[in-house]
């Protein structure tokens, strides 16, 4: 059985979580069939924007608690590499070409949470709960921490982190985590909906060039940031998608993505 469903339809990718008897919990193999789903819709042309979502009724319930235990056995060289393997899918999602939209239909937690939090955009029903509950069982929530801070600042992050408080969606929803809570009845509709506007309305290159710019600017000083994105808009200019979409601007066309 396949731990992760890949399908694409109307030039919008939906990886699959497809692990509900284990509240789809991040096991190794099912971190490496992310990635590998995750690379296969960047590569695909047909593709322009990704739906990441979950069977049964937990969105990720973060690790796998059993194969936590056998971690405990490892070197930490093994445990290092396994690290490594979940900052890998952590990273492609945060730095893909391409938008990656989260549908939240049940609860993220601890490193299920970490997922969501990676995606640039995240709807979630109102019963869906979030939180970064390592610090509760004596581990750590090391990866989503980057993530996290950059998203949402270092005070909010502060408190979630440490805490390990469970959330509901509507308070997700106002430290900045999510991007809007849905009815279950409308959530897919809703993420469909979203994602097609994406894919009508905005170029493809241009949302990959932005998306670029959002993770390098802030590791950048401020004369860095100005001289990247200066290079960057003179870059833009050039690109295929610009000129078609002044021209179509000037003339008064609609233009078609």
């Amino acid at each position: 059985m396949s731990f992760v469903l890949y399908t694409v339809t109307d030039k919008i990718a939906y990886i699959t979580l497809n692990r509900a008897e284990k509240r789809n919990a991040l096991s190794p193999e099912l971190v490496t069939e992310l990635k590998e789903a995750f690379s296969k819709a960047e590569q695909d042309t047909l593709v322009k924007a990704i739906v990441l979502k979950a069977n049964g009724e937990s969105f990720c319930a973060g690790a796998d608690l059993e194969y936590l235990q056998q971690l405990q056995n490892f070197s930490f060289e093994e445990n290092l590499a396994d690290s490594n393997h979940l900052k890998e899918l952590f990273l492609k999602i945060y730095t893909l070409k391409k938008v990656v939209i989260a549908q939240v239909q049940g609860h993220a937690l601890a490193g299920g949470c970490g997922l969501a939090t990676v995606c640039d955009f995240t709807f979630s029903v109102p019963e869906a709960k979030f939180g970064y509950t390592e610090v509760r069982i004596g581990f750590i929530p090391a990866l989503v921490s980057v993530f996290l801070i950059r998203k949402i600042g270092e005070q909010k992050a502060r408190h979630l982190l440490l805490t390990g408080e469970i959330i509901k969606a509507d308070t997700a929803l106002a430290y900045g985590m999510i991007t809007e809570v849905v009815p279950a009845g409308e959530l897919e509709n809703r993420v469909n909906q979203f994602a097609r506007v994406l894919i009508a309305q905005n170029s493809t290159q241009s949302m990959q060039l932005t998306k670029q710019l959002i993770h390098e600017v802030q590791n950048l000083s401020l004369i860095e940031a100005l001289n990247l994105t200066a290079n960057q808009n003179a870059k833009a200019r050039a690109t295929d998608d610009c000129k078609k979409g002044i021209a179509s601007f000037l003339n008064k066309q609609e233009i078609k993505w």
